[in-house]
């Protein structure tokens, strides 16, 4: 069975905003069934340049699952949020 993986790479901007918005995404999630797998630091590059300090991937059943939840409502109430709280870069993988 493939699976879904949602990656955010972030550099946060406003730790408080920051702070607020990881608060209110899992709710976004329960719907979907979605696992967080790991959040995490940056501690180093061990072959090239990453320029995001942070990390986030997000396990989905499927990649329709994935999409439904990115473009669900009560995820695209959250972007503005995410936006004034960090650069994120999302990226969504098969496996």
């Amino acid at each position: 069975m493939s699976h879904a993986y949602v990656v955010g790479q972030i550099n946060v901007k406003n730790e408080t905003l920051w702070t607020e918005y990881r608060s209110k995404v899992p709710a976004t999630l329960a719907p979907w069934n979605a696992e967080l797998v790991f959040r995490g630091n940056q501690v180093r590059a061990l072959s090239g340049e990453c320029p995001h300090a942070d990390i986030v991937v997000i396990r989905f059943a499927s990649l329709a699952d994935a999409d439904g939840w990115h473009n669900s409502a009560a995820y695209q109430a959250l972007i503005s949020l995410r936006t004034e709280a960090a650069d994120v870069v999302l990226t969504t993988y098969e496996a």
